[in-house]
């Protein structure tokens, strides 16, 4: 039966900003920036962004993964990291603040884990840097061996391989090198590690409940570091049967994922994902190293042993694997004052935390200040009417959607949105001008950017951003349903391009997509435009249904069995019918009352 999990907490919302102060106060070579609970980023006290001489390294995303990533910033490993609500990718401002905050004219290398979240939220503050004059190359490590390819368009995860990355990109950095050879360090080293997990448990997110999903004596192999489904479930083995069969998916000569032959020098990493004891983890390494050495015929050069990439409170571990050279080795070895790698770090105890840096512009918004009409226009009450349905029907299928993605993602689905609806109904009290559209929907994008974190957060303001500029383009005074479909037809084209995903890829656009090809059908035969909006609500509820029968192509739940899959619907999709549905019985309830 699922219970309460105990957590040592005050508020679940507060846990990530409370752990940043904490770690500060423990390592004085460490800083954050004056931005909770927006901006939250852990930086090098010792290094100005305007002055600092060397590549600046910065890497991040969702925390719950301690010490990763804000524990390994330090001289000679990362500059700074970005840390996200728990599983969530950190939002594009907090990206640009760590960018600006570090940043000199030798520019900067995001490390970046292979999750479409990550992805899409440092590659767009990856293009503003860029805009604003700062020299900025990424790298995108995916070092997972569970899961044969392909993956659809999400291809191998980012684990706790990343890490070794990461020291190897901050030691060339500490030397002083210009930003082309530090990223091509870096990207040569992604390239040769590979990692694959084991979870005896399944995690427990702050503030919800823990899933049953693994029975007891159970164990599953080839999981993720966000509790989301691996590649199989097995009775648990001893742990020289469980270590032998990692070592052999991660070296898979079928797979080729790591260039690793017989003879090769190797390092090896051992990492508990939360609850493991040190004793089991160093039973795990005293059994992978002559393993690796006996069985595969491999030379190692190092051990690497502890909790490193973690998953909350999940019991189990991750191994990995990487071909070493005396180059990687030496800068392995290089000294580092990154607080949770294997040196100390000492130094004086600057002030805590520094404020967080304009933009080039000194200005961060324009000097036009949006807010509520005192009296709205029969445009304006309908739209308020629509928006309120629509984040209210939002806020009221939180569990729901959690329960859903508890099986196929991350488990927090839910309250991402709720986040997101919960900022659009205080917002629009005071903010929305409501008789305008097209302002309005750039708004909501505002509220959304600003709280909601992971993909579903950049994927709609994404998709607001895109509605708001069709809607920019229309010269006529009052906006028609045939505005209303063309504006919803480019946010769907935006979502489209910069997420990778189209029809049947289970993804939001599978309730989207079946709206607007309704709602545009209905309108050209010139139906109603009301009951038009209706009909395609029954389209986009259909659609959603339907992601049942899809094999996911896009997103966490890539790398979910089918038969899992099969059981619920996508969460994201149910998301976008439910209040895409409200919306359209408001509008209609609003016509049939006026």
């Amino acid at each position: 039966m699922d219970f309460q999990s105990k957590k040592l907490i005050n508020d679940p919302n507060d846990v990530v900003t409370e752990f940043i102060e904490g770690l500060i106060e423990n390592y004085p070579g460490l800083q954050y920036l004056d931005g909770f609970p927006e901006v939250k980023v852990v930086l090098r006290a010792d290094v100005s962004g305007a002055k600092y001489d060397k590549v600046a390294i910065i890497s991040g995303g969702g925390s719950g993964h301690e010490p990763a990533h804000a524990g390994f910033v330090g001289e000679g490993m990362l500059t700074a990291a970005i840390c996200g609500d728990v599983f969530a990718s950190p939002n594009v401002d907090s990206i640009l603040a760590g960018i600006r905050s570090v940043t000199g004219p030798m520019g900067c290398l995001l490390i970046v884990k292979n999750y479409t979240g990550d992805r899409l939220n440092f590659g767009l503050a990856a293009e503003q840097a860029k805009s604003e004059g700062y020299k900025v190359e990424m790298v995108i490590v995916g070092d997972d061996c569970a899961l044969p390819p392909p993956r659809g368009i999400a291809g191998r995860r980012g684990l706790a391989g990343t890490l070794l990355v990461h020291k190897v990109a901050g030691a060339a950095a500490a030397c002083g090198l210009p930003l082309a050879d530090v990223a091509a360090e870096a990207k040569r080293a992604s390239e040769m590690v590979g990692t694959m997990g084991v979870a005896l448990s399944v995690c427990t997110l702050p503030g919800q409940v823990t899933s049953d999903r693994l029975g007891p004596g159970k164990m599953e192999l080839g999981l993720g570091i966000h509790g989301e489904p691996g590649a199989a479930v097995a009775d648990l083995q001893p742990v020289d049967v469980v270590v032998s069969h990692v070592l052999k998916e991660i070296l898979s000569p079928e797979t080729n994922y790591v260039p690793i032959t017989r003879g090769s020098r190797v390092v090896l990493l051992i990492n508990g994902l939360g609850a493991t004891p040190l004793m089991e983890l160093m039973i795990i390494a005293g059994k992978a190293v002559p393993e690796l050495q006996l069985e595969h015929g491999l030379a190692v050069d190092r051990v690497y042993t502890g909790s490193f990439m973690t998953s909350l409170d999940m019991a189990g571990f991750s191994i990995s694997v990487m071909k070493a050279d005396q180059a990687i080795l030496d800068r392995l070895d290089a000294p580092t004052k990154a607080p949770n790698w294997p040196v100390g770090a000492e130094g004086n105890r600057p002030p805590a935390k520094i404020p967080v840096p304009l933009p080039p512009s000194h200005s961060i918004k324009s000097d036009k200040t949006l807010s509520r009409p005192e009296k709205l226009s029969p445009q304006g009450h309908i739209l308020e009417a629509a928006i309120e349905a629509a984040a209210t029907e939002v806020v009221n299928l939180r569990d729901n959607l959690n329960e859903w993605d508890n099986k196929v993602g991350d488990g927090d689905c839910g309250s991402t949105m709720f986040r997101g609806a919960v900022a659009i109904l205080e917002d629009m009290k005071k903010y929305y001008p409501l008789n305008d559209p097209a302002e309005t929907i750039n708004e909501i994008g505002a509220s959304i950017g600003r709280v909601m974190g992971g993909t579903s957060g950049i994927l709609y303001s994404i998709f607001c951003k895109a509605a708001y500029a069709k809607l920019k383009e229309n010269t006529e005074s009052v906006v028609t349903a045939l505005h209303w479909a063309d504006s919803l037809e480019a946010a769907i084209a935006a979502v489209s391009k910069y997420g990778g995903a189209s029809a049947g890829y289970r993804t939001l656009l599978d309730a989207l997509i079946p709206a607007l090809s309704a709602l545009k059908e209905r309108l050209n035969a010139g139906d109603d435009p009301v009951d038009a909006f209706i009909i395609s609500a029954e389209a986009a509820s259909a659609g959603a249904e339907s992601t049942k029968h899809m094999q996911a192509q896009a997103g966490r739940s890539t790398y979910v069995p089918g038969d899992i899959l099969a059981s619920v619907p996508d969460p994201g999709a149910m998301a976008a019918a439910a209040w895409y549905r409200a919306a359209a019985l408001a509008v209609k309830e609003k016509y049939n009352t006026a």
